[in-house]
């Protein structure tokens, strides 16, 4: 027992724990989360506390962190497509599309040829339509490659998710076109960067994944919190007793109401542990 027992704490890892933009855009190694980030990390879960990275990445790209991102509870992966224990090497929930899906996208890509889309499987492998530049500094970022396909309809399902790679304004009108056919209400359809719209299953978003991994530890809402930089994390900023959003957070975070802290190359999740600490002395 300790001071944190009984909260969860969950945060999304690119731009919150460590500064990814930078790498992502510039094509340089992507930094670790910095020692102040892991002391703060330590002294949370040995005082009782439940922490997670809940990531819009899937497996195949979280799988390769883990190691340097201490976790004592199941992670959100996939952007809330599944819940994910590293400790046993299983898949606890998932909401995964299917192929009626990987059809629906596919119309979109013929018609937005500059577009690229990874598809995760969850099987952890990752399929990649009319791949870009973008997706190529993605590759660089995750160090995983991806298996190149001709068309989604020849991508193995179920996945986690998809992720369109483009131009703002190409991305914008997948999202819309979605909406126009009367889809939008069967997937979540998110930006996690300008350059990225990710596509889910409807429901499968951080905050849902969220309540379900609380529900699990028995923890209630007023003691979750929870920590992100960009739209596809409003979900669990909504969900949370308090959201938490580093500096460099997109505008739309900002206007949610988040609590504002330090940006995430100057240790963020340290800044937000540190108010927790006075919450529960």
């Amino acid at each position: 027992m300790g001071k944190f027992t009984g909260v969860l704490l969950a945060s999304d890892f690119d731009n919150t724990i460590v500064d990814t933009a930078s790498s992502f855009r510039g094509g340089l190694d992507m930094p670790a989360p910095s020692e102040r980030t892991l002391e703060a990390l330590d002294y949370f879960m040995k005082n009782g506390g439940a922490f997670t990275v809940a990531t819009g990445r899937a497996l195949a790209s979280f799988q390769r962190l883990v190691d340097g991102v201490p976790m004592n509870v199941p992670a959100v992966l996939c952007n809330g497509a599944a819940l994910y224990d590293f400790k046993t090497g299983e898949y606890l929930e998932t909401n995964m599309l299917d192929r009626e899906a990987c059809r629906r996208a596919q119309v979109m890509l013929d018609a937005h040829p500059a577009v690229a889309v990874e598809a995760y499987h969850i099987g952890n492998v990752i399929h990649a339509v009319h791949p870009n530049d973008i997706t190529r500094h993605h590759e660089h970022i995750t160090h995983v490659g991806v298996t190149e396909a001709p068309s989604l309809l020849e991508v193995p399902v179920p996945l986690g998710k998809l992720m369109f790679e483009g131009e703002h304004g190409e991305l914008e009108t997948i999202r819309d076109w979605f909406a126009a056919q009367g889809w939008a209400g069967e997937y979540e359809l998110i930006f996690s960067d300008p350059t990225l719209l990710e596509m889910t299953a409807l429901g499968a978003n951080k905050g849902a994944m969220v309540l379900r991994l609380a529900e699990r530890l028995g923890i209630g809402r007023e003691h979750i919190y929870c920590a992100g930089d960009e739209s596809n994390d409003l979900s669990m900023l909504a969900v949370a007793a308090e959201g938490f959003a580093p500096a460099n957070c997109a505008p739309a975070v900002r206007e949610s109401g988040a609590t504002i802290v330090s940006d995430a190359a100057h240790d963020a999740l340290a800044d937000i542990i540190a108010i927790l600490d006075k919450r529960y002395s």
